[in-house]
């Protein structure tokens, strides 16, 4: 399965390069995209709705359930391993938790107990992590088969492949066979919305070019605000470019009250925009004391605490 997935986009990139441009900056593909959709609709439309639609109306609910449930445990432990990647320990733990939880007390992840017990439900793959340190996503794409992609998150797919615990499953025939009972699964839970695409889109392949790379721009800064929140000193690489002023301080001395100067200097290495001076992190060094990346709002100097109490001033 995993190289017939690298076959076929192998195919893609040699057909793109080939394709007729566009004017649309987001989609310069669109001649050949607009193609692969025609081709993966009228397999759609011939294979896989049909069989979705008897999945849907002949397997037991509580079947469909277990079967959704198994392969979303899975994806847990890929969705935890980017969230370490992009810098969101605390949901990359969380995500652990929750492989472990179902995969124990909820039968190999057929019962979502980790939603029960509160645990929050992630998701996340390769071409988000490579969004979230700062790659392009790159013109639209329709790969063969699996849909709407960019050339970012198609260069990220073999590392996804490589990270979905059910590639390793063996023998061949078994992975194959659940590789297929999953896709028909997320065809049958996607049909309504599907059908309500063919309803009310007046152009389908705009529709869902445009719904598809406005989500994944969103997972992508909602993943880069949370990991701003777990490593708020790393905020200022997606805002203004550091500052390097040098500059005198006053400070309040802690014993006396009065207002003092540090004997030293402090070179601001970044200032955020539209935050406190409280929220600007230096390098200090005073006395032959040097402390970096502190906020210049509680600079300790011996066993002093030195706090500003006025805006500080270049030389």
């Amino acid at each position: 399965m995993n190289h017939l997935m690298r076959s076929l986009m192998a195919l893609t990139i040699s057909v793109v390069m080939t394709g007729c441009a566009t004017t649309n900056p987001q989609d310069p593909f669109e001649g050949y995209n607009r193609a692969m959709f025609e081709f993966n609709d009228k397999l759609d439309q011939a294979v896989l709705k049909p069989t979705a639609i008897v999945y849907r109306e002949t397997a037991p609910n509580v079947v469909q359930i277990a079967v959704a449930n198994f392969f979303e445990n899975l994806s847990d432990v890929w969705t935890g391993a980017n969230n370490l990647l992009q810098g969101k320990v605390e949901d990359g733990l969380n995500d652990f938790m929750r492989f472990s939880v179902n995969s124990t007390f909820g039968l190999a992840g057929l019962i979502d107990i980790g939603s029960a017990a509160g645990i929050p439900k992630h998701k996340q793959d390769f071409g988000t992590t490579l969004g979230v340190w700062g790659i392009p996503s790159g013109p639209y794409l329709v790969l063969p088969l699996m849909g709407p992609s960019t050339v970012r998150d198609t260069a990220a797919l073999p590392v996804d492949f490589q990270g979905d615990p059910w590639s390793y499953v063996d023998p061949a025939r078994a992975r194959y066979a659940g590789s297929a009972v999953r896709l028909v699964d997320k065809r049958a839970a996607a049909l309504d919305a599907f059908n309500l695409i063919e309803e009310a889109a007046l152009d389908r392949y705009e529709f869902i070019r445009d719904a598809f790379m406005q989500r994944r721009e969103n997972k992508i800064n909602q993943s880069k605000e949370r990991r701003d929140e777990a490593w708020p000193d790393n905020q200022s690489q997606s805002g203004a470019e550091p500052s390097e002023d040098t500059v005198k301080v006053s400070y309040i001395n802690s014993e006396s009250g009065s207002e003092q100067r540090i004997p030293g200097i402090v070179t601001i290495i970044s200032n955020m925009p539209n935050q406190s001076d409280a929220s600007v992190f230096a390098s200090v060094e005073a006395d032959g004391l040097e402390k970096p990346f502190v906020p210049l709002s509680v600079v300790k100097l011996n066993a002093e605490t030195a706090t500003l109490s006025s805006k500080a001033t270049p030389y």
